[in-house]
């Protein structure tokens, strides 16, 4: 950041502590951060946490947020705030670009629920700050990137249709046994959900659903194998942005070899359940364990026929493991998911932007090119 602002950070897991660490630590100019959560004594720990990790001059102040009620402390934060990044379960998002469009709040989320989202872009579209959806990393810079590499092949090319845009990223472990070839590297209801969720997709330039885990594939990045398979939220606004420039567009996850075969004999084992998130939420949690030692792999590629006729395909991979910032380590997923929505921040809290700002809007080279952004994904 360029110059002081008030930040608030709501919620207090892993994400919320590396967007409080790298604000504190990367910004010219340090922000008042304020930690919200519903249990004060976590978001004091991460108050605590952020200040024993970096020397640089910080203000870090931990209050209590309820979601469903606030207190007079956090209106009074609120009030004073510049900016809200909802670092909470997807579910309360609603809630909280509410809370940010009644006290006048720019907002910026990372959750990749498509209703939850829609019920966003309907509440903001005449807010009077701006509100930046889904940007963490996928969705998020993923869409930024597959943009960019749409609209630069493009224009290269001389061309306004492509036949193929892809973009696939993997939060992984560096290992993976059997049965399940996995391990959890961050919130294990947001894998469930979006094995069960429909993507949203495009197919002959036009937007439709398939159903997730239901178009498996292989292939291989820096001479590793992978599978990939259809997950939802992950397309963000871009099957809505290139309807009738892209003739095959999708978002893949990326997991190791055996994974998605595990998955589905747990989905055929527990059956059609009105609460199968759930389920699948506790089977997994219950057989797969935490890894804390992780690595993001991400893949995009965009493919069709130039003005004269030939076949081109242009491909960015990317592999980022933990990085430290300050006197902390990062696990990568965490740093990947908080350098999009700080850029984000800044991108909001230094414009005059308002309503609602899709990845399709976003300018893809200054925010790919932007401090947060580089520092951890490096130069495109």
């Amino acid at each position: 950041m360029n110059k002081h602002f008030n930040i608030v950070i709501a919620g207090a897991g892993g994400i919320a502590e590396a967007v409080g660490l790298i604000l504190a630590e990367r910004s010219k100019v340090s922000p008042t951060i304020y930690i919200g959560n519903r249990t004060l004594s976590k978001a004091q720990e991460v108050a605590h946490w952020i200040e024993k990790g970096t020397a640089r001059a910080k203000e870090v102040k931990a209050f209590e947020l309820n979601p469903n009620e606030l207190s007079e402390k956090a209106k009074a934060i609120f009030q004073q705030g510049d900016i809200l990044l909802d670092c909470l379960p997807g579910g309360l998002a609603p809630q909280m670009a509410r809370y940010a469009k009644t006290y006048h709040l720019h907002y910026a989320n990372l959750t990749e629920y498509v209703d939850e989202t829609n019920q966003i872009l309907d509440l903001a579209r005449d807010a009077k700050t701006g509100f930046v959806l889904q940007t963490g990393l996928a969705p998020g810079y993923i869409n930024v990137l597959a943009h960019k590499m749409f609209r630069d092949f493009c224009d290269d090319y001389k061309v306004d249709k492509v036949d193929y845009l892809g973009f696939k990223v993997g939060a992984l472990t560096h290992h993976a046994v059997s049965p399940h070839f996995y391990g959890f590297t961050w919130s294990p209801v947001g894998v469930a959900t979006e094995y069960v969720k429909d993507a949203i997709v495009l197919r002959n330039f036009q937007k439709t659903t398939l159903r997730s885990l239901s178009q498996r594939a292989q292939l291989i990045i820096n001479g590793v194998l992978y599978e990939e398979d259809l997950t939802s939220g992950g397309a963000a606004d871009l099957p809505d942005a290139l309807a009738s420039r892209v003739r095959t567009l999708d978002y893949k996850t990326l997991r190791h070899p055996g994974h998605y075969q595990w998955v589905s004999n747990q989905l055929k084992s527990i059956g059609y359940k009105e609460d199968i998130i759930q389920e699948l939420q506790r089977v997994m949690e219950e057989e797969i364990p935490h890894v804390e030692d992780d690595q993001v792999v991400l893949y995009a590629a965009v493919e069709g026929k130039d003005a004269a006729g030939v076949l081109r395909r242009r491909e960015v991979a990317k592999q980022i493991f933990p990085q430290l910032v300050g006197k902390h380590i990062l696990r990568a997923i965490q740093a990947t998911t908080a350098a999009p929505l700080i850029q984000a921040a800044q991108l909001l809290l230094e414009s005059h932007l308002k309503g609602v700002i899709l990845q399709s809007q976003i300018s893809p080279d200054e925010f790919l090119n932007g401090d947060f952004v580089k520092s951890v994904y490096g130069k495109v």
